[in-house]
C-alpha cells in the first residue's frame, strides 16, 4: 500500500512539473546546447584543399587566434564596444531618468520613442545613416548650403562613424533596463536627502547612482556583448577600417570558407559573454533583467 501510495504521489507531483519544464528543456537542448557543442567540435576540425570540413583533430585554429593581426582586431573591438557602451550610458541615463520621472501622458510617448526603432530592421536603418552621412547626403548638402563647408566632408569609413552606428542600434538596450531601475527608486529617499540639506548633485552621486548601478551594469552588458558581433554596422559605416570580432567570424564563414576557424573565433565571443555574465552574478545582478 505504501509503495502504491508513494508511486501515486510521485506521479501527481512529478508529471505536472515534467509537462511544464519538459518542452523548455527540450528547446534549450535543441537550440542552445547542441549548437554550442557543434561549434566547439567544429573549432577542432580541419579543411582540405577544396575547403571542405574534415573531421581531423587539430589545434591550429585556436593557435591562429593569437596572431598579431587578430589580437589587434580584438583590441579594436573592445575599444569600439567600450566607447559605444560609454556613450549609451551618457545619452541613455538622462533620457531614462526623464521617462521614469514624467507623470503625464508624455511618458507613454517618450517610452514609444525607444520602442519604435525595433519596428524597423536595423540593417535598413544603418543604410539610412550611410545615405545621410555620404558625400552627397543630406548632412553635407546642408553644410554646404549654410556655407559652413566649401566641399563635401567624408564622414564615412571611420571608427567614430562605426561607434555612432553602434550607439544608434544598441541604445534602446541601455535605456530599457535603466528605466526599470530608475522607476523603482523610492522617492522618499530623494526627499529625505533634500531635507537633510544635500544638493542635487550630491543626491545623485550618493543616492540615485548607487541605487541604479544594477541597471547601468545590466544595460552595459546588453550593449557591450552585441557590439562585438554587429559586423554589418562596421561593414556599412566603417568600410573595413573598424572591424570587430563579428567581422572576422563572418568572413571565415563566407568569403574565407574556413568554418573551423570561424567556429574557433566564435568561442571568443562565447567566453566573453560567459565572463561578463559571471561578473554580473558576482555583483549580485538579477538575471531576469538580462532576459535570462
Amino acid at each position: 500500500m505504501k509503495s502504491a501510495h508513494a508511486k501515486h504521489e510521485w506521479k501527481s507531483n512529478t508529471l505536472p512539473a515534467m509537462v511544464m519544464v519538459g518542452p523548455v528543456t527540450l528547446c534549450m537542448i535543441l537550440l542552445v546546447a547542441i549548437p554550442l557543442i557543434y561549434v566547439g567540435v567544429m573549432s577542432f576540425c580541419s579543411i582540405d584543399q577544396y575547403y571542405n570540413v574534415v573531421f581531423k583533430f587539430t589545434t591550429q585554429n585556436h593557435l591562429r587566434l593569437f596572431s598579431t593581426d587578430y589580437l589587434k582586431i580584438y583590441g579594436q573591438s573592445l575599444a569600439i564596444a567600450f566607447l559605444t557602451t560609454l556613450f549609451c550610458i551618457l545619452i541613455g541615463y538622462p533620457f531614462s531618468y526623464l521617462i521614469a520621472r514624467t507623470k503625464s501622458k508624455r511618458k507613454k510617448l517618450l517610452y514609444m520613442l525607444v520602442i519604435i526603432p525595433f519596428w524597423t530592421n536595423s540593417l535598413i536603418r544603418i543604410y539610412g545613416w550611410r545615405t545621410f552621412l555620404g558625400t552627397n547626403g543630406w548632412l553635407n548638402t546642408a553644410l554646404q548650403f549654410l556655407h559652413l563647408t566649401s566641399e563635401p566632408i567624408d564622414f564615412l569609413f571611420k571608427q567614430g562613424t562605426t561607434v555612432l552606428g553602434m550607439v544608434y542600434c544598441l541604445i534602446p538596450f541601455m535605456i530599457l533596463p535603466l528605466y526599470t531601475s530608475i522607476e523603482k527608486l523610492d522617492t522618499n529617499l530623494l526627499e529625505a536627502s533634500s531635507d537633510l540639506g544635500a544638493k542635487k548633485i550630491s543626491t545623485f552621486l550618493e543616492v540615485v547612482l548607487p541605487l541604479t548601478a544594477g541597471g547601468i551594469f545590466s544595460g552595459s552588458i546588453m550593449v557591450f556583448i552585441p557590439c562585438l558581433g554587429y559586423f554589418f554596422v562596421s561593414d556599412i559605416l566603417g568600410g573595413g577600417n573598424s572591424d570587430v570580432i563579428g567581422n572576422l567570424i563572418e568572413r571565415q564563414f563566407q568569403s574565407g570558407n574556413n568554418w573551423p576557424l570561424g567556429a574557433a573565433l566564435s568561442i571568443i565571443l562565447i567566453l566573453i559573454t560567459l565572463l561578463l555574465v559571471k561578473l554580473y552574478q558576482k555583483m549580485g545582478g538579477d538575471m531576469e533583467s538580462l532576459g535570462m
